[in-house]
């Protein structure tokens, strides 16, 4: 049992049972099926992203420019069809969403893998450059009345249940993040790129040695990632009915906090798709249920906070005892 404990994603899953008892307890609307619905739709974008994240944090890098990425696909995507194919299928949106997230994350890789620069200030750089172009010359109003694939899509439901009041609406976009996590969990385990992502984020020059090739898995990480920025930026606008250049940008901290909450090693190396879920969940959990139970929510963050820090500080503190432990029994 102590074993189970002591890793990352037990610890999550525990705080997570215990921050619903707490909150189901203060107010039961909690565990209704209508709030199970809103937190996995509010989990479907920040799911997506989450993925992403954690391949770049696996690796050993940072990224921070995945939510310009996500606006600047949703944007530019949703002008296109209103003047070009207003009555194309929403896939047709995705589709072109995600080449634009591609295109514009090759130009994170180009920097990263050709001059070897700091991942962190290259997309620093790029948050600032994309977000900057999309709103001085792509365009900067709000779009409400997007194409009618997108809207179709927005009303669109997995499963419904009727409820005293309303309906509950299960969106299917919850299907687009399911099939992420699944690919990126079969990447990270089964394959040979996989390996090599964790053997760049253990030690550069160690991948090296072991024959892989690192800027061809840098470009292909960088490529990913923007990919599906485009695939969650379209998810948000489509879900939203509305294409906002405001939109998305500032949340990168909740993601990559919930992708280091479930496991994932800011230092590279390390990090699991269940503990990115978990991570995800409960950010989610605090972002959108605190209320219920009578924190303001100027105070929200302050919890979330804590719980970032608790979640991450546990991990590390219990590695270096195990650590220490382990030095102790080499002495001996």
């Amino acid at each position: 049992m102590s074993r189970i404990f002591r890793s990352n994603e037990a610890l999550v899953a525990v705080t997570i049972v215990l921050l619903s008892l707490i909150i189901g307890f203060n107010n039961p609307t909690f565990f209704s099926v209508g709030n199970l619905f809103d937190l996995l739709r509010s989990s479907i974008v920040m799911g997506i992203f989450a993925m992403g994240v954690l391949i770049v944090i696996v690796s050993g890098g940072i990224d921070v420019s995945f939510t310009a990425i996500g606006v600047f696909a949703l944007y530019s995507t949703t002008r296109i069809m209103k003047e070009f194919m207003p009555d194309a299928s929403i896939w047709i949106g995705f589709a072109i969403a995600a080449a634009i997230g591609l295109g514009l994350g090759m130009i994170n890789a180009f920097f990263i893998a050709r001059f070897r620069l700091p991942t962190l200030i290259v997309t620093l750089g790029t948050l600032s450059m994309f977000h900057g172009f999309l709103l001085f010359a792509i365009g900067n109003q709000i779009i409400r009345d997007v194409p009618p694939a997108m809207d179709a899509f927005a009303r669109s439901a997995l499963v419904r249940i009727p409820l005293e009041r309303g309906v509950a609406n299960l969106h299917p976009a919850i299907l687009i993040t399911l099939t992420v996590t699944i690919v990126v969990w079969l990447l990270l385990r089964y394959t040979m790129l996989g390996r090599g992502i964790y053997a760049l984020g253990g030690a550069r020059e160690a991948a090296e040695r072991a024959g892989f090739n690192v800027p061809r898995i840098q470009y292909f990480i960088y490529g990913f990632v923007g990919l599906l920025s485009g695939i969650a930026g379209m998810t948000f606008g489509s879900m939203a009915r509305q294409a906002n250049p405001q939109d998305i940008v500032g949340t990168e901290l909740n993601v990559i906090a919930a992708v280091v909450l479930g496991g994932a090693q800011l230092t590279g190396g390390r990090g699991t798709v269940i503990g990115t879920v978990l991570g995800v969940m409960l950010v989610v959990i605090a972002n959108n249920s605190l209320v219920l139970v009578g924190v303001p929510t100027v105070w929200q963050r302050v919890v979330i906070g804590l719980i970032i820090i608790i979640g991450t500080g546990l991990p590390a503190i219990q590695a270096k005892r195990a650590s220490k432990h382990s030095a102790r029994l080499a002495q001996a």
